[in-house]
């Protein structure tokens, strides 16, 4: 799978929680590549909370079952719009 750009809505929480670094970049290629979705690397950067060792756990966990990850990070309901936009900010368009 190619390497899709994350939101910038998500790149500033990948920013928020792995800091604006060189770091925050590699998180956003790793996540991009991980997913195409918002909602999945969403799932995957909450479900990580600014740890290293969770983000690569959560991508592997994308890869196996996504749907598990979801419900780990609080997005398998169908009011995770809801809760995306309280984790993320709304979405622009």
């Amino acid at each position: 799978m190619g390497a899709m750009e994350v939101t910038p809505r998500l790149r500033k929480r990948i920013e928020r929680d792995f800091g604006a670094s060189e770091s925050a970049d590699e998180v956003c290629r790793l996540v991009g590549e991980a997913n195409d979705t918002e909602r999945v690397q969403a799932a995957i950067v909450l479900a990580a909370s600014g740890r290293v060792t969770e983000l690569h756990d959560a991508i592997a966990l994308a890869q196996i079952d996504w749907r598990d990850l979801l419900m780990n990070a609080g997005l398998a309901n169908p009011d995770w719009p809801m809760r995306l936009d309280a984790q993320l900010g709304p979405a622009t368009t």
